[in-house]
């Protein structure tokens, strides 16, 4: 099965640009559909961007417009592009496979995904 590992995380500014990856191994992606998660302060885990198979993308509202998600599936990775970063925007971020042909209709649930990343903080200040 897949393994999951993020990077890019850091402490930046407001209005500054980060961009997360996460590295895949022991499994190609090209069957899972995959996602960035997080993890605010004392909060439960958040969808913020899916992406399908074949590319189709969601975003939660908070993400619609400054962050961007992408699969390279010869590379066997994912990256999160966020710009114009909010301090609402501090968390650990997660990287997630799930084994399916689609994402459904629930694209950003957490319980849906079954392969997880250990994470990468973002803090903005």
């Amino acid at each position: 099965h897949v393994q999951l590992v993020e990077s890019g995380g850091g402490s930046v500014q407001a209005g500054a640009s980060l961009r997360l990856s996460c590295a895949a191994s022991g499994s190609t992606i090209e069957n899972y559909c995959m996602g960035w998660f997080r993890a605010p302060p004392g909060k439960r885990r958040e969808g913020v961007a899916a992406i399908e198979r074949d590319g189709r993308t969601n975003y939660a509202e908070s993400a619609k417009g400054r962050f961007t998600i992408a699969r390279d599936n010869a590379k066997t990775s994912l990256d999160l592009q966020m710009n114009n970063l909010k301090p609402e925007d501090s968390a650990m971020y997660f990287c997630a496979a799930r084994l399916a042909r689609s994402l459904g209709p629930r694209p950003l649930r957490p319980s849906d995904f079954g392969y997880w990343g250990q994470g990468t903080q973002v803090t903005v200040s």
